[in-house]
Formats: structure tokens, sequence, C-alpha cells
């Protein structure tokens, strides 16, 4: 009778726990592909927001532009047709906001009845026009030519160096900055991280006396705990002035402190587990380098840390994926510039923190918001390459040592 009891009981709970697993497997499932159908949605489409458009007069010979021409047009950093490849002629703008200056109220009608023709009416007697209308008012009847564009592709959404995503008439969506922005902090936090935290893992594991090491090794995991959001205040408070004053710079909000306090998040991971990584190398492999006539010193430089080469390189690399996927602490220290650096001390944005600073204010299902869901897109593939990588060296490690 005990024994049946004992069997149910086991099978109660392996029912348990491949519900649990399978749950949770089919949520991440759901999510990956939620995130790539909402990211993947944005190409193969205009850059113009769904209900709006850009026409021209029918007479005008310009076939297609780009998504930045549009944009210099109507900055008025474009004032001729000939520098698009159209006829030498004024570029006269209008927006719906401009329509009060061609038409009184009477002409549009006391429930603007009316404005699709005094619209059509505009179009057609102005040779030179470029018009951002409602695509309602758009119809076969009307005496216009929408303006075609290039399409958004992957090519020029990775390789655009403006990122405006509420640009009007046509959004600037180009990830470059971002993801130079992305790298270069995450870079620096690696070379500021690695050489400390290395060290830190040398100390403890080797120089460091047992009861030292049971004090340290927690106060390191603790630092894992506390929130980014701490972690950029103290940046803000103490790194960013700091910066300032030493380089002299009109602002500290800069690539750099962004590094230094990725740096800093970024310590733990390191310190853990190259720590564990050097404590796996075998005593026998220590006591002979010492019985040759090594010193301490030279023990760990040539057997030691050698020995622990791969988990030292996992640490580093685990290191750099909590830098990359860092974001309050990046989007309070780094000056939120979506520019692309040319020095270590220039303002940035990180793709997470663009994604933080802007789902909020996109509007849901827009051109915005589908571009927001392509930079987390690039970001998982990014995260997941690393841990990739991670899990070739941790295999790549464990066969060596058989």
């Amino acid at each position: 009778m005990r024994n049946s009891i004992k069997r149910f009981v086991e099978k109660i709970s392996e029912s348990i726990l491949f519900l649990s697993s399978t749950v949770t497997t089919l949520s991440v499932l759901l999510i990956v592909i939620f995130l790539f159908k909402e990211g993947l949605g944005i190409f193969n489409k205009d850059p113009i927001e769904e209900g709006q458009m850009v026409v021209i007069n029918k007479n005008n010979p310009i076939r297609k532009v780009v998504s930045a021409d549009i944009k210099n047009i109507f900055d008025q950093n474009i004032t001729n047709w000939k520098q698009v490849g159209g006829k030498d002629d004024s570029i006269i703008l209008f927006r719906m906001d401009d329509i009060g200056n061609y038409f009184t109220e009477e002409q549009l009608g006391d429930t603007f009845q009316f404005v699709p023709q005094c619209l059509a009416k505009l179009v057609d007697s102005i040779p030179g026009i470029i018009a951002y209308i409602p695509s309602k008012y758009f119809n076969k009847d009307f005496p216009a030519r929408e303006l075609p564009m290039e399409k958004i592709t992957v090519g020029s959404f990775i390789k655009g160096k403006e990122w405006f995503p509420t640009a009007q008439p046509a959004a600037q969506l180009g990830v470059y900055p971002l993801l130079i922005g992305t790298l270069i902090v995450s870079l620096g936090a690696i070379l500021i991280a690695l050489p400390l935290g290395l060290a830190t893992a040398i100390f403890m594991a080797e120089i460091a006396s047992e009861r030292l090491r049971k004090i340290l090794k927690p106060l390191v995991e603790l630092l894992a705990g506390i929130p980014s959001v701490v972690y950029g205040f103290f940046g803000l408070v103490v790194i960013v002035p700091f910066i300032q004053q030493v380089f002299h710079l009109p602002v500290g909000e800069t690539a750099f402190a962004g590094s230094v306090v990725l740096g800093i998040m970024a310590l733990p991971t390191i310190i853990t587990i190259s720590e564990d990584a050097l404590r796996t190398t075998p005593r026998a492999m220590k006591e002979a380098s010492l019985a040759l006539g090594a010193n301490k010193w030279q023990t760990i430089h040539r057997v030691i840390v050698p020995y622990a080469s791969s988990g030292i390189t996992a640490a580093a690399i685990l290191g750099i994926g909590r830098a990359i996927g860092e974001t309050m602490a990046v989007l309070m220290v780094t000056g939120n510039a979506a520019v692309i650096p040319h020095t270590w001390l220039e303002p940035v944005r990180t793709i997470p923190a663009t994604i933080a600073a802007e789902l909020g204010e996109a509007p849901h299902g827009g051109l915005h918001f589908k571009a927001l869901f392509a930079l987390a897109c690039i970001l998982f593939i990014i995260t997941m390459a690393i841990n990739l990588f991670v899990a070739y060296i941790s295999s790549k490690n464990k066969m060596s040592k058989r």
C-alpha cells in the first residue's frame, strides 16, 4: 500500500514538473515568435505612417525618392526639384495645417466637407508642390500622383545613419548609430571589468586566506543583486561629474561613463565565474609546477590561468552579455544621443536604452512601434550569439579536461 502511494506521488510530481517545463518552454517560444512577428513587420513598407501619404503634381517627372530626401525637403535643406533629379523648379511644401493659408472657412465648408475638392484644386494648380495629406482624401479622381518611396529593407535599416522614427512625413529608421553605441559601450565595459575582475578572482582563488575568501565572495555576489537604477544613480552623481571635470567636457554623459558603470555591474559575473574556473585547476598541477622550481606567481601565470582560460573567456563573454542587455543605468549616464560616436568621450544611445525610452510613446501597431520591436530582434540575436559562444567554449573546456 505504501509503495503504491509512493509511486502515485512520484507520478504526480513528474507530471507537475513536466507540465511546468512545457508551459515555460511554450511561453518563451511564443514570446520569441511575437517578437519577430512584430519586428519583421516593418520591412518592405513605406517609411510613412499608415493613413498618410505624400503627393505631387501629376506633371512632376519625379518617380522615386528615398526617405532621407523627403526629410531634407520638408526640413528645407532641399529647395529645388533639380536636386533630386527633377525639373529646375522650386519646391512648394504643403501640410494640412497650411490649408487655411490658401482657402477661406466658407470654401472649406462649415464641417470641412469641401476639403477634398480644395486639396485637389491646390495640388493641380501648383506644379512644384509636394503635399503631405491623409490618404482618405486621395482617390482615383484626385488630380495628383502619389510620390513613390523606397521601401524599408534590412540593409537600409541596419546601415542607416539617422534614428528619427517620429520624423514627418518620412521616418528615419537607421540603426547604425544605436548599434555602434551599444558595441562601443559594451567593449569599453569589458576592457575595464576584465582586468579588474580577473585580478580579484586570482586574489580570491590563490592568495586570500580561506577566511577572507568566505567574507569576500558573498560581498562580490551581493553586488549582482543591486538594482541597475542604483548603479545609474551612482554614475550620474559621481562618475559623470568626475569625467566632465577631468576631461574638460561640456557634458559628462558619455560612452565612457556608460562603460565605467557597466564595467562595475559586470564585475560580479566575471569575478565569480573566473574564480570558480581558477579553483578547478588540479592540485597536482600546482604542486608539480612548484616542485620544478617555479614560484607562486609563475605558477599562477604559467599554469593556473592557462588551465582556466576557457572559464575566464566564458566569464568575459557573459560579462559582455550583461553589458549589452543593460537598460536603465546606460540610459541615465550615456547622454541618450542617437549619433555616431567618434570617441568614448561623446554622448551615445544604446539599443536597450532606445527601447526603454521610446516604447511607451510609440503608437501601438504603428511604424515606430514595429521599429522598436525590430531593435529588440537585433538585441535578441546578439545575446543568443553570445550565449551560443559561451556554450561552445564551455563544451570545449569539458572536452579538453577529459
